[in-house]
Order: C-alpha cells, then structure tokens, then sequence
C-alpha cells in the first residue's frame, strides 16, 4: 500500500521538475538532466550495496558534471560550424 501513495507523488514531482525546465538555458537543461539521469543511476547502484542515498548523491554529482561537459563540447562544435561557414563565405566572395 505505501508504494501505491508514493507513485501519485513520484508522477507529480516530475511534472513539476519538467515544467521548470522550460526558463532555462540548454546549459542548464542538460546540466539538471544529467543531475537526474546520475542521481536515479546511482541510487539504482546503491541500492544493490545497500546505500541508494550515498548513491543517489554521488550519481546526481556525476551526472552534472557530465551534462555539463557535454552541453560544453555541443557549443564548441557549433562555434566550430558557424565559423567554417563563415570562412566558406569569405572564400566564395574573394573569387
């Protein structure tokens, strides 16, 4: 019975945490899903040590980090992108 009053709550609170994301920036989009993603990955493995909240901490940490990084490396690229159009364009016009 307790699970059956945990799960309208679990649903509610995801909800709530995506409906946020629509203010933020794509940093911290994929910073705050990467938190997520760590944070349910690391419970999941401590539960299977025993301690899903050190887990869970640990995993959200991780997760942040890697979101975080990856939104980095996604902005180099398209500066990359942008300026290789831009040098392509100055090429055509010098012709």
């Amino acid at each position: 019975m307790h699970r059956m009053t945990m799960l309208p709550a679990a649903i509610f609170a995801l909800g709530i945490g995506l409906g946020a994301c629509a203010d933020m920036t794509d940093t911290q989009r994929r910073t705050a899903t990467g938190a997520g993603v760590g944070a349910a990955g690391g419970a999941l493995v401590g539960s299977l040590t025993g301690n899903a909240g050190w887990g869970a901490v640990i995993g959200a940490g991780v997760g942040a980090a890697g979101g975080y990084l990856y939104d980095q490396s996604r902005q180099n690229e398209q500066e990359a992108f942008q300026r290789g159009v831009q040098e392509g364009r100055g090429q055509t016009q010098a012709r």
